[in-house]
């Protein structure tokens, strides 16, 4: 298992924490305060919350949301 950095921690347990946010399992990349959103959630306020979120963080410079949103 690859070690997680300290953004993407505090990413994972900011989504975790947040009464708006389902949880599901993401996958959270990070470079250098570039955080990359990855996964399935099953509207487009649960997108728009998670990238709210994860922009508030300290030490994140920039969020890339590519969560998908699942009708299903």
């Amino acid at each position: 298992m690859q070690d997680m950095t300290a953004i993407a921690s505090n990413v994972h347990q900011a989504l975790s924490a947040n009464p708006h946010f389902p949880g599901r399992h993401l996958k959270v990349e990070d470079s250098e305060g570039r955080v990359v959103l990855k996964g399935r959630v099953g509207s487009y306020f649960h997108k728009q919350m998670a990238q709210e979120t994860v922009r508030r963080l300290d030490g994140v410079h920039e969020v890339e949301n590519q969560l998908e949103v699942d009708w299903r």
